[in-house]
């Protein structure tokens, strides 16, 4: 993948399948140009085995393929910026979910772009407009901040993924974006 945006449309999409009902997507740019990429859900999460495993490109509890390159990639892209992977997940009774925290050197020459990020969370909640979302993206400059929760709360009995919502909250982004 050429852009971190699709790594994190892929991860994100890994926790749809596993159930999750909340996925938190929050990223965080500080003054030295280091960039944390976290993603938590409350989906089923992963057996110990499992995650051993997750990141084996040759690994994959999907049926329809043999490999699976989303978190090895993932893992290979911020491993040469210089920074790390981490996944928890639990799958113990009354507690569920995985956390996932990619750290990137941005100033690295081989850190990839974050490319449209605002595309791939509107895909995100027109794909799954069941689920609540809570996007955040901060750096020094900005703070950029969508729940669809609270979209929802709004809108009442009207999808997230009608078009004219899916207009609004890339008008919106783009609006928090440019401040």
């Amino acid at each position: 993948m050429k852009e971190l945006s699709l790594n994190i449309l892929d991860i994100v999409k890994n926790s749809v399948r596993a159930g999750a009902t909340k996925i938190e997507i929050y990223l965080n740019t500080n003054l030295d140009g280091i960039l944390t990429v976290r993603i938590v859900d409350n989906g089923c999460g992963m057996d110990e085995e499992t995650l051993k495993r997750v990141t084996d490109p040759f690994y994959t509890t999907r049926t329809t393929r043999k490999v699976g390159l989303g978190l090895p990639l993932l893992k290979m892209a911020a491993e040469q910026t210089g920074g790390s992977l981490n996944i928890c997940s639990s799958t113990e009774k009354g507690k569920s979910g995985t956390s996932l925290s990619a750290v990137f050197d941005t100033k690295n020459i081989d850190c990839m772009p974050m490319g449209d990020i605002i595309s791939t969370v509107c895909v995100l909640i027109s794909g799954s407009p069941e689920i609540d979302f809570e996007f955040t993206d901060v750096n020094s400059d900005r703070c950029v901040s969508l729940k669809t929760a609270e979209l929802r709360e709004v809108l009442g009995d009207i999808s997230l993924a009608e078009p004219e919502v899916q207009s609004w909250i890339a008008e919106y982004l783009k609006d928090q974006y440019s401040q």
